[in-house]
């Protein structure tokens, strides 16, 4: 099993949605964190209707000798504390374990001649607690797991009669291991993986974390103040994006995983792009214009906010560029810009692009 992988994957689990940009303890949606998985007492549930629960129930297929070792490690934030439940025992021994605020049970159904159904269940068993994040990760010491969101044709029937309740199982680890799963609240695929060029967690992983750090350096000093004076992580958050070199948030922007050979004859345009003519200046009103130029905006299309926002507002031209019908696309930083230097980066919300006709000399 590779722990530091898991690992790192079920703690974003656990503290997605913990606090939420900008990060402030003032702003309202930090007012009450929004977090998946939380397991209330049985008690509130029942008082109630509505998708709220006190247990989670993972179920899964193991192949494999009935001796094998099974291991349960239950996770969750109680009072903003991390705490762990570990439960180790083998496929055919059922057992529990009770903790201050609840109990981790595990069983086993025999469904054919080796293979079997094994059962994690996490119930809130406390008069006020909430265990918070709650998730699983579930490993065996022989054997495979098997993938219940894809599992092979011959176990498919078998797969179907997991019952699996607040969590959703997934195979993790690298591509191609089977002996652990992550049951988790936040639906995710087999092999989920934190990306390589992340920093680290920003408790938000449905954001695009560029977008999201540029977001953060735009904050107030008054804010960043703020962030500062209330706790660790969020503090920790702000002081890793204020660090990061240029070069890592260009990492951010993308990058290819790999290529794959294709049976369909490639697009002439990308064919010919290597050997196209590179547009060193634009004509506006009769005078060439270069990289380097000031010019003043004059919007044309009123096609976003932006065309009214920098409407006679003077800029400086970041690039001249063609597109594959050959239209000419002038992109420019607007001079006053305080975030003028992403723009020079390449950086979206910064950069801008307008038709030689939306421009004209200052």
């Amino acid at each position: 099993m590779d722990r530091p992988l898991i690992d790192r994957i079920a703690r974003s689990v656990l503290y997605e949605g913990y606090m939420l940009y900008p990060y402030r303890p003032s702003s309202l949606k930090n007012a009450k964190r929004c977090m998946f998985g939380t397991l209330y007492p049985g008690w509130r549930v029942k008082a109630q209707s509505g998708s709220d629960r006190s247990y989670f129930q993972a179920e899964l297929l193991f192949a494999g000798r009935a001796t094998a070792t099974v291991s349960i490690l239950a996770r969750f934030l109680a009072e903003g504390v991390e705490r762990e439940v570990p439960l180790q025992t083998t496929v055919t021994g059922a057992c529990s374990a009770s903790f201050a605020e609840g109990e981790l049970t595990f069983i086993s159904t025999s469904m054919a001649d080796g293979l079997y159904k094994l059962t994690a269940i996490l119930r809130n068993t406390s008069e006020s607690a909430e265990l918070i994040s709650a998730h699983a990760v579930i490993s065996v010491s022989e054997g495979e797991l098997v993938s219940v969101t894809d599992p092979p044709a011959s176990l498919a029937s078998a797969a179907s009669q997991c019952v699996n309740a607040g969590v959703w199982p997934v195979l993790v680890g690298a591509p191609g291991a089977r002996d652990a799963m992550l049951a988790s609240p936040i639906i995710l695929p087999d092999y989920p993986e934190v990306a390589p060029e992340s920093a680290g967690d920003l408790c938000d992983a449905t954001e695009i974390e560029e977008i999201l750090t540029l977001r953060i350096l735009t904050l107030t000093d008054e804010e960043k103040a703020e962030v500062r004076a209330s706790e660790e992580r969020a503090r920790e958050i702000l002081e890793r994006a204020e660090s990061l070199p240029a070069e890592h948030l260009m990492k951010l922007h993308g990058t290819i995983r790999g290529t794959a050979p294709s049976s369909q004859e490639p697009w002439s345009a990308w064919d010919n792009w290597a050997n196209r003519e590179v547009v060193q200046t634009v004509q506006v009103n009769g005078t060439g214009l270069k990289p380097g130029d000031r010019v003043r905006l004059r919007p044309g299309k009123r096609a976003d906010i932006f065309d009214s926002v920098l409407a006679g507002r003077v800029a400086v031209i970041a690039g001249i560029e063609q597109d594959f019908e050959n239209r000419i696309q002038v992109a420019v930083v607007v001079e006053d810009d305080p975030g003028r230097d992403l723009g020079e980066l390449r950086q979206t919300g910064h950069r801008f692009f307008f038709s030689p006709e939306e421009i004209e000399l200052p």
